[in-house]
């Protein structure tokens, strides 16, 4: 009797251990599976704003209502070629008047921001911070732009002089420099502040960005049934959220280890979205899955869409990883990677550019850019990656074994298919 009582209790133990890892259920997001974006609704804001134009002896304001329109289109569809025009509108309406307004400078730094163009955002900034006009998000974005050009000491002071503790835009700022320092519980905590200022206004856009970065700093704390949750909560507020269906993907991929299921909902973003980076996703599932053909055809695919000139430097980090560990061409990688540092000198890019030199066989040159520019300044996992083999290259065990530590700890953010390599270091 007692086998038989205790016999389903093991069972049910063994199965909860088996599924005890999964935290999504496809009934929660097949319904946002079934996205179809019409090109031709879109475009006619875009077209009511030509016309306006067409007919307009001041077409000032009319071009930047087209330059927001073609935003719009860029942020629903991911084609590049609706943000270019956007700048070209914004370029033409600010010639009109000259530097003069603020707002419309914010407008073309945020364009460039997208670009990653961060030098030229920072020049319309600046002209944006001399106007005197709307101060405050002037420097809320000037913030934004020295930490991503790496000027972190002119970043923070940027961000103390718009600290208010009850502001929605200075939290997530205040998240944003937390994680950059390593800070990630201060980070979420701040995040959290956020997101709650966010329901409390009941701004969809607000809510968005407060859900899909709350479910990437959850994310990076390995708390995956939370991140899941908050891109969910995402989609609920907008179906189409490509970046939220992304998180699912990976989190199907990296944490359930089902590439069956990220190449479905992934497969389904592509088909109204468009973005190369998510054929380079598709290719590391496909080699997770040995699938030669799959991974090979979607790193085509990639490499085909980052020919497009309009992309200018916004792919430079993909574009050199791809060289030195795909392509096996690391001399084009460093070319590619000297001129990134040129544009962005942050510990990441710096970190590119050893990594470079590193694969080409110049490991002394690796090993003294990573110690004068990146160890101790950065903690992405995939930087800590490339500082762990340079320094197993160079001999550096005791610099190593902390390294190893923490990135068996992040295997989840570098995905399953890194896990032998770091086992390996």
């Amino acid at each position: 009797m007692y086998i038989k009582k205790i016999l389903p209790l093991l069972l049910l133990a063994l199965l909860w251990s088996c599924n005890s890892d999964q935290v999504t259920k496809s009934s929660d997001y097949q319904a946002y599976l079934t996205t179809t974006i019409d090109d031709s609704k879109l475009l006619k804001a875009v077209d009511f704003w030509t016309q306006k134009i067409e007919n307009s002896n001041n077409a000032y304001t009319y071009l930047v209502k087209r330059a927001n329109a073609n935003t719009q289109v860029f942020n629903s569809t991911g084609n590049i070629a609706y943000l270019i025009k956007a700048e070209e509108d914004f370029l033409k309406a600010n010639t009109i008047v000259n530097d003069s307004d603020a707002g419309l400078l914010k407008s073309l730094a945020a364009n460039y921001i997208s670009q990653h163009r961060f030098k030229d955002a920072l020049i319309a900034l600046k002209k944006a911070e001399a106007n005197g006009e709307k101060l405050v998000g002037t420097k809320k974005m000037l913030f934004d732009v020295h930490l991503e050009l790496g000027n972190y000491i002119e970043a923070e002071g940027y961000l103390s002089g718009i600290k208010n503790t009850s502001d929605f835009d200075y939290l997530i700022r205040k998240a944003k420099r937390e994680d950059h320092n390593g800070n990630l519980d201060a980070a979420i905590e701040n995040m959290e502040k956020a997101t709650k200022i966010a329901e409390s206004s009941n701004l969809k856009s607000m809510k968005q960005w407060a859900y899909t970065n709350s479910a990437d700093f959850y994310g990076h704390a390995g708390e995956i049934e939370k991140s899941y949750n908050y891109f969910l909560k995402a989609l609920e507020l907008d179906p189409n959220d490509a970046y939220a269906k992304k998180g699912i993907a990976w989190i199907v991929f990296s944490h359930e280890n089902n590439p069956e299921e990220a190449l479905n909902i992934l497969n389904h973003i592509s088909t109204y979205y468009q973005a190369p980076d998510y054929d380079l996703l598709k290719a590391e599932v496909a080699e997770f899955q040995n699938n030669s053909e799959l991974k090979a055809n979607a790193l085509q695919n990639y490499q085909e869409a980052v020919s497009n000139k309009h992309y200018g430097d916004m792919y430079n980090g993909y574009n050199i990883t791809l060289l030195t560990d795909e392509l096996l061409l690391p001399k084009k990688a460093i070319e590619i990677a000297k001129s990134e540092v040129e544009n962005r000198p942050t510990p990441q890019s710096y970190d590119l550019l050893a990594w470079s030199y590193f694969k080409n066989g110049d490991i002394e040159k690796a090993n003294q850019i990573i110690e004068e520019f990146v160890a101790g300044k950065t903690f992405e996992p995939a930087v800590l990656y490339h500082v762990a083999e340079i320094y197993k290259a160079t001999g550096k065990t005791e610099q190593l074994k902390p390294l190893k530590t923490e990135l068996l700890a992040s295997i989840y953010e570098l995905g399953p298919g890194m896990a032998q390599k770091v086992n390996r270091l």
